[in-house]
């Protein structure tokens, strides 16, 4: 496979409605920032980016082992955290400056765990005796597009409700995050069940 059919693959990945608990995850970064923040998400969804592009490199070159089972449970808990952080903090000036000096960190991390996850599917891919430099670099140029593209979706929806509506960012934040947060909830059961009773 070539370096735009590996896009093509991170691109529908990301995108991909069955695979919603990334989708979340992107919904839940931008749930307590407004268009006008779009500088800060763009940076919160690259330090994301880093993070599982490092991870599925060190997963895919085998350096580091895979407990599937674990790393899907722990992608919804990484979601509920980012819910309840949202929660935690309202975007105030105070808020806000919260959130941006712990969240790089955090969303990095949280990408190393969601790295993890696409490892897998990255190495059902890959031709035998393939190298890996061009499909990891196609697969994370395309994850990358469509989290912006996930982003803007969410802008625009928080656009029509905040600004066209003229409703309060604190409700929009509390309403997003705590839908999100009940679907991450119900995953990390099921997937809990899955890592702990098989």
């Amino acid at each position: 496979m070539n370096f735009g059919l590996y896009f093509q693959l991170g691109l529908e990945h990301i995108t991909d409605p069955y695979g919603y608990d990334h989708i979340l995850f992107i919904i839940a970064i931008c749930a307590s920032w407004r268009i006008r923040d779009w500088r800060t998400v763009a940076i919160l969804v690259t330090a994301f980016t880093v993070g599982h592009s490092i991870a599925l490199a060190l997963a895919t070159f085998e350096i580091v082992p895979v407990w599937s089972a674990l790393i899907e449970f722990l992608i919804p808990v990484s979601i509920m955290a980012s819910c309840i952080q949202n929660i935690s903090y309202p975007p105030s000036a105070r808020g806000a400056k919260i959130n941006k000096n712990w969240a790089y960190g955090l969303i990095a991390a949280f990408g190393i765990i969601h790295g993890l996850g696409f490892s897998n599917f990255l190495k059902e891919t890959l031709v035998a005796n393939e190298s890996l430099l061009m499909p990891l670099l196609g697969f994370n140029l395309g994850l990358e597009i469509g989290q912006l593209l996930i982003v803007a979706a969410c802008f625009a929806f928080n656009y029509i409700f905040v600004e066209l509506g003229q409703k309060a960012q604190r409700d929009w934040t509390l309403v997003v995050s705590s839908a999100v947060a009940g679907i991450a909830f119900l995953l990390c059961l099921e997937k809990g069940a899955e890592l702990f009773f098989g």
